[in-house]
């Protein structure tokens, strides 16, 4: 014998299936929102995966002094907090593996949870994030920064 559907059962099953759906928020894929100014040009496609070792990254003039580039298909960030001053490190959130968002005002940003990176040394400037973005070698030839 079937039983009709009441409110109860409706709702229990639709909040079950927003919390299942949601439950990926924050994920290694990005979970988070663009939204917010930002001095970080767009990524640039790349291949997949992590940036391969020698390849031409950008041009150093694509990065502005005080600020950075995100590069989220290669997950790295390319800074320069001073004038011909360039620094790499891994564009994953440390807190919960998000791809950071955003760099400006002196700060690498995750919007995932608003952890907050300088770009001098990749240190935490505001959690939740508890470890620093984990540097990335980098080679500067002329005008070409690579991933080394």
């Amino acid at each position: 014998m079937t039983h009709p559907s009441t409110r109860r059962a409706v709702l229990a099953t639709g909040t079950a299936a927003l919390i299942a759906g949601c439950s990926n928020y924050g994920d290694e894929n990005g979970g988070g929102s663009d939204e917010g100014a930002s001095s970080v040009a767009p990524a640039e496609s790349g291949t997949g995966g992590e940036a391969p070792a020698g390849e031409a990254l950008t041009k150093t003039g694509d990065i502005p002094v005080g600020g950075g580039k995100i590069f989220k298909d290669e997950k790295v960030v390319v800074t320069q907090p001073e004038k011909d001053g360039f620094k790499a490190f891994s564009a994953v959130c440390t807190h919960q593996g998000c791809i950071v968002a955003t760099v400006s005002d002196g700060t690498i940003n995750c919007a995932c949870h608003g952890s907050e990176f300088r770009i001098a040394d990749g240190a935490v400037a505001k959690g939740p994030a508890q470890k620093p973005l984990p540097a990335k070698q980098i080679t500067v030839t002329g005008d070409s920064i690579s991933v080394t």
